[in-house]
């Protein structure tokens, strides 16, 4: 069992900056984060191995930094150049398996969610 808690997000102006954390209870060899705004389906955002292998979806690569910490069981999303359409509820996910893909139905553990909004 991984329980995961998101903190970090918040209102900011477009162009702004946040960092989300999730603390982790356990290890996994693949931790990421996914967003799902209103109306729409959860998409993924990156992920991380454990080996520190990323990615990260069109749509946020050169703008989001995933990164963690494994002594404090702590993964990171640092979020630049934000814009409107980034707007969503972010969420913390993690799969035991042995392999990584930014596909939400792999990953059997996720945290409650902590909302994105960014205004222009």
């Amino acid at each position: 069992q991984v329980q995961l808690v998101e903190s970090g997000g918040g209102s900011v102006q477009v162009g702004g900056s946040l960092r989300l954390s999730c603390a982790a209870s356990g290890f996994a060899y693949c931790m990421a984060w996914f967003r799902q705004a209103p109306g729409k389906e959860r998409e993924g955002v990156a992920y991380i191995t454990s080996a520190g292998t990323t990615r990260y979806a069109d749509s946020v690569k050169g703008r989001f930094t995933i990164s963690q910490d494994n002594a404090k069981k702590t993964l990171y999303l640092q979020m630049s150049s934000l814009k409107p359409e980034d707007t969503a509820m972010y969420y913390c996910a993690a799969f035991r398996g042995s392999f990584c893909r930014l596909y939400a139905a792999d990953f059997g553990y996720w945290g409650q969610g902590t909302q994105v909004t960014v205004s222009s």
